[in-house]
């Protein structure tokens, strides 16, 4: 850890044995199965007015949905105050016979009110995080399994660096993962060198999510180079140019050496999105994504990305 990297304020024990952080408690990593590693159960936002994915019974559905489709576990990157649900979670694991990760962490500015990141400056956002990851969300108890940050568009501002930094802050006193939202698949350098550079963090305790957002090769390269994981999510949306080019995406990457840094992801973020509600939604990514990836790299490389190297990534030493 750089010597200008942010303070620790929790010292970490020595841990053998790596585990990820569910919802109903801690489990191997290779107890994920078959997983979606980056989508969404709950999420509220005034960027999306009208499309709030909130209802219990729309989730349950899609979880069933997607257990359906051969599916055995997401990773919710719902982070703080964009409406998470926790203490309804656990059930709707329980009930699906799905395992489901929640997230801490804090999206860009814009998804949040004024008054909402004052007092989340004023109270101590490192502290919130660690408190999410080591006691539970709110009163639910329910304890997150990762940390969830945002970049800007080819770059980081302000706020980036702030919830960076607090992020980083809390992964050295937990272990825990650090998955980003790259905007439209952009800034991925300018995030490695704030996190892994500036801050400390090991790269392959980074996810950097959407870069199929960005189709450009070199800087995936680059990236994967760092050691930290690529996340190809939101493969649904044509418009970000993603289904015809992720399989390229994904053998160039492969032949380079990199096909255990991938993790693959369905992100759904509306209501209208949901398979539920006519959409691809969650079971999607195993009933149409998976055979066509299959066909492009081998079948052997869509298990491994869908089933090992998720287990990589969000397994930790938890302090």
């Amino acid at each position: 850890m750089r010597a200008d990297a942010p303070a620790v304020h929790t010292v970490r024990t020595a841990h053998t044995v790596r585990t990820v952080r569910t919802v109903l408690g801690d489990v191997s990593p290779e107890a994920l199965g078959v997983c979606d590693a980056h989508d969404h159960l709950f999420l509220r936002s005034p960027q999306l007015p009208g499309q709030e994915l909130d209802s219990p019974s729309a989730a349950a559905a899609e979880l069933a949905a997607f257990r359906e489709a051969g599916g055995q576990s997401v990773i919710q990157w719902t982070p703080h105050g964009m409406g998470r649900r926790a203490e309804l979670l656990p059930e709707l694991s329980k009930a699906s016979g799905v395992r489901v990760v929640a997230a801490t962490g804090l999206h860009q500015a814009v998804h949040y009110s004024t008054e909402t990141l004052d007092r989340l400056r004023a109270d101590g956002l490192a502290a919130l995080f660690i408190r999410e990851l080591t006691e539970g969300i709110g009163e639910s108890k329910v304890r997150a399994g990762l940390i969830k940050v945002a970049g800007g568009f080819h770059g980081l501002d302000a706020h980036a660096r702030w919830t960076m930094t607090a992020a980083a802050e809390a992964h050295h006193a937990t272990g825990a993962p650090i998955t980003v939202h790259l905007e439209l698949g952009t800034g991925a350098l300018d995030v490695l060198d704030l996190l892994c550079g500036e801050c400390g963090v090991p790269p392959h305790r980074v996810v950097l999510g959407h870069l199929n957002r960005s189709p450009d090769l070199t800087a995936h390269l680059q990236a994967a180079e760092s050691g930290a994981y690529l996340a190809l999510d939101g493969p649904s949306r044509a418009h970000h140019a993603t289904d015809w080019r992720m399989p390229d995406a994904v053998r160039a990457l492969a032949d380079a050496g990199f096909g255990d840094r991938l993790l693959l992801g369905g992100d759904t973020t509306t209501s209208g999105a949901r398979s539920v509600h006519g959409g691809p939604g969650m079971p999607h990514l195993l009933r149409r994504v998976r055979p066509r990836l299959a066909t492009a790299v081998g079948e052997e490389l869509v298990k491994q990305i869908l089933t090992v190297n998720p287990g990589r990534a969000f397994g930790v030493d938890w302090a």
